[in-house]
């Protein structure tokens, strides 16, 4: 057997194995999916970005590239062309919540890829209330959620890619707050099969421990019976909670028509223990790479009819420009939604 092949068994047998260790994270993930709803904390991890990707249904777990990736499957980051890469988004979220996020990637020659990430809930004002004053005391304040991420990212061979993410977890609240840290973990395969164009991605995120909160707004007012002391201040204790873990699996196909014409089909399946389990598909157009057209849809396989699935079909497109040795990709999702406004997003990423 030649040196090459006996690499590529080897790298296969480790994608495997990692396979394998992701599965064994998967059993906490997806323990109770579906009858859980409303226990677990930090939802905000659960908010996708990226115009591409939420276009395409968040289908992409298999297909997303480059810096992009990083909240999909931090494996996908190490297909990264580019030696460095700068991207932004904003979306606007359901209730007037602005989703916005920002992330750098730099690709090491022989060492992987990089990134550093950063995502932040803009909730906006809201009154103070107290159970003399149901109405507001005139008082003001600001939700604080944001979370930070370090990704590493290395393409084992030309077909497998492996990525794992460290994220720091904030959320403030008035005068309560709270933190943690959660982990994803991803593989790619491509040319799944020996087949061009085919690929897999398995994802694993918000594996991490329980968070709790804390701070001045847990304590209170009481007096202790059958003691003879003064009414004193007394800290409430926070029921710690679970971060919403997840496992997805992903597939694709990417087929050139032509030498100018390219379609990508994409499809995921995600199980949590957060809500229900949800299907997605996605299907990208592309006119030389530089023109793109998206739709994609999700859904969920809802137990009860107590539970309404927010989220209907999404739309998008892009463009991509080369201005000297610069990259310049700019998208937009429209991403249906009951009950609420439509999510709009955009996004502008920059290659070096």
């Amino acid at each position: 057997m030649s040196e090459g092949k006996k690499n590529t068994m080897k790298t296969t047998v480790l994608c495997f194995i990692v396979l394998a260790v992701l599965a064994g994270f998967a059993s906490d993930a997806i323990a109770g999916a579906g009858n859980r709803g409303g226990t677990s904390g930090a939802s905000e991890l659960l908010i996708p970005v990226g115009a591409r990707d939420i276009a395409l249904g968040g289908s992409t777990i298999a297909t997303t590239r480059d810096i992009e990736a990083l909240y999909w499957n931090p494996a996908a980051v190490a297909h990264m062309r580019s030696s460095a890469s700068v991207y932004v988004s904003h979306m606007s979220y359901i209730a007037d919540i602005g989703i916005n996020y920002g992330a750098v990637a730099a690709n090491f020659e022989g060492f992987g890829v990089l990134s550093l990430s950063l995502k932040s809930l803009d909730v906006g004002e809201i009154l103070v209330t107290t159970t003399t004053d149901p109405d507001g005391t005139g008082k003001t304040f600001s939700p604080q959620f944001f979370t930070v991420g370090l990704t590493y990212s290395r393409l084992l061979n030309d077909r497998i890619a492996v990525g794992l993410t460290s994220k720091i977890i904030s959320e403030r609240m008035g005068d309560v707050s709270a933190a943690g840290v959660a982990f994803d973990i991803g593989v790619t395969y491509d040319n799944l099969a020996s087949v061009d164009g085919l690929s897999m991605g398995v994802a694993v995120k918000n594996v991490g421990p329980s968070m709790t909160f804390d701070g001045t707004g847990l304590l209170t007012a009481a007096t202790v019976e059958a003691q003879h002391r003064p009414a004193g201040l007394y800290q409430v204790q926070a029921a710690p909670f679970e971060l919403p873990s997840a496992i997805e699996f992903g597939i694709g196909y990417k087929r050139g028509i032509d030498d100018a014409n390219t379609v990508l089909l994409s499809g995921a399946f995600q199980s949590n223990n957060f809500s229900d389990d949800e299907y997605r598909l996605g299907m990208e157009y592309s006119y030389q790479d530089m023109f793109f057209v998206r739709g994609g849809y999700n859904f969920a396989q809802q137990e009860t009819d107590e539970r309404q699935f927010l989220f209907g079909p999404a739309f998008g497109a892009g463009v991509k420009y080369a201005l000297g040795n610069t990259d310049i990709t700019v998208d937009y999702a429209y991403r249906s939604v009951d009950v609420f406004d439509a999510n709009h997003v955009f996004s502008v990423k920059l290659g070096f």
